[in-house]
């Protein structure tokens, strides 16, 4: 089983998305997570899902949250995205 294969069936699972997500959003480079977060997607529903319940056009996404991570979406974006995967966004105290 290639890698890629392996960690789309991982995220499937909500808590591995989940600590997948707060993983990379720990990184110092957002590029990171916006990769992360296009992995989520794609496991779960991919670009279509997210237009549908964001109200967003494809082409947009396409280039908000590339593979690359070279992206730049809006927050709405993001939320859109979040919630399509079916996960949310939470914040805790930094230690």
């Amino acid at each position: 089983m290639k890698h890629t294969d392996w960690l789309q069936n991982q995220l499937k699972n909500d808590a591995f998305a989940a600590q997948y997500l707060t993983q990379a959003a720990q990184d110092l480079e957002p590029g990171v997570f916006i990769a992360a977060l296009r992995h989520v997607v794609d496991a779960r529903g991919g670009l279509a899902k997210v237009a549908d319940v964001g109200n967003l056009s494809k082409a947009s996404l396409y280039k908000a949250i590339p593979h690359s991570g070279k992206g730049n979406p809006t927050a709405r974006t993001m939320f859109a995205a979040l919630r399509a995967s079916g996960l949310n966004l939470t914040f805790t105290a930094a230690h």
